[in-house]
């Protein structure tokens, strides 16, 4: 059976450090780390999101400020509130949640964020910066996969790794971080004419396409890591008998549960590691988030 790869407790351990590291700028700087996120609108999944990120702040002891906007926000507006944030000394991270109202120019917003304050990492800058290997702020989700990997002591030097997935948030600078390790790197999407012939062949498989039961145990070669990226909610309605039985109790309490893009029942037994959804690799996306807000507020502290 596959080992559980624990996203908890590696976050846990992860936001102890920065409290360690917060304490110890506090004391040398007079520096209290602080992050602000604007959120546009009323999603849902976004108000979650900001929630858990506010709460992650408290935990490690940051300053943190929500900027709530209404969905009819303008994007000159957006861009007003990024640049008082983006002049302000005590705001050292600062991200504007996605998804944006579809009137807001996305791009334009997330070039406005300054390239050391920008705590996501979709910042071109940053992403030209992680291309060259040079010191930058990684996309949180990104860096949680290569911590997980790190702490696990998986071995990427030489490993075949597949990226199935290429989104500027998870897939692509995931798969640059694995080359940095010098994995050798595939990356997959929806017009990769035969997914599992290339997901067979993964000493490391990283799914990120937002796609239920997408791999299947014919897909995984027997040992491999499995890390699950994809969060789908399934309503009671729409489960199979065998999800029925294995989530009874989500959907007894509330009607629904989540699942990630990998078959976690019959992929498990093949694989020598692998993330369970939840509690694998969401949790670390907030953890390195507050890495980069600390990273920032180290560097700001420096000049």
């Amino acid at each position: 059976m596959g080992k559980l790869i624990n996203g908890n407790k590696i976050a846990a351990e992860i936001k102890n450090e920065i409290k360690k590291e917060v304490d110890e700028l506090v004391r040398l700087k007079g520096v209290k780390p602080g992050l602000a996120v604007i959120l546009v609108g009323e999603n849902p999944a976004s108000k979650v999101y900001v929630s858990n990120k506010q709460k992650g702040c408290d935990e490690v002891g940051f300053a943190s400020e929500t900027i709530r906007m209404p969905d009819t926000a303008t994007t000159a507006e957006v861009l007003e509130q990024i640049d008082l944030l983006n002049k302000r000394p005590d705001i050292h991270g600062l991200l504007v949640q996605l998804p944006l109202p579809q009137q807001i120019d996305k791009n334009m917003v997330l070039e406005a964020i300054l390239p050391e304050k920008d705590v996501d990492g979709f910042h071109p800058i940053n992403m030209g910066r992680l291309v060259a290997q040079e010191d930058c702020l990684v996309p949180a989700t990104a860096s949680g996969i290569i911590e997980m990997l790190k702490r696990e002591k998986v071995v990427m030097k030489g490993a075949n790794a597949v990226m199935v997935g290429h989104s500027e948030i998870v897939g692509k600078p995931t798969a640059l971080l694995l080359l940095n390790e010098w994995a050798t790197v595939t990356i997959c999407h929806i017009e990769t004419k035969d997914l599992k012939m290339h997901t067979r062949n993964a000493d490391i498989l990283i799914v990120a396409a937002g796609v239920p039961y997408l791999i299947k145990e014919d897909m995984v070669k027997d040992g491999a890591v499995v890390i699950d990226v994809g969060i789908n909610r399934i309503v009671k309605e729409k489960a199979n008998p065998e999800l029925l039985e294995w989530r009874k109790e989500d959907f007894e309490a509330k009607g629904a549960t989540l699942i990630g893009d990998v078959d976690f029942l019959k992929v498990e037994p093949k694989s020598s590691l692998i993330t369970p959804v939840p509690g694998g690799v969401g949790v670390m996306t907030v953890a390195m988030l507050l890495y980069n807000t600390m990273k920032a507020a180290r560097n700001q502290a420096r000049k």
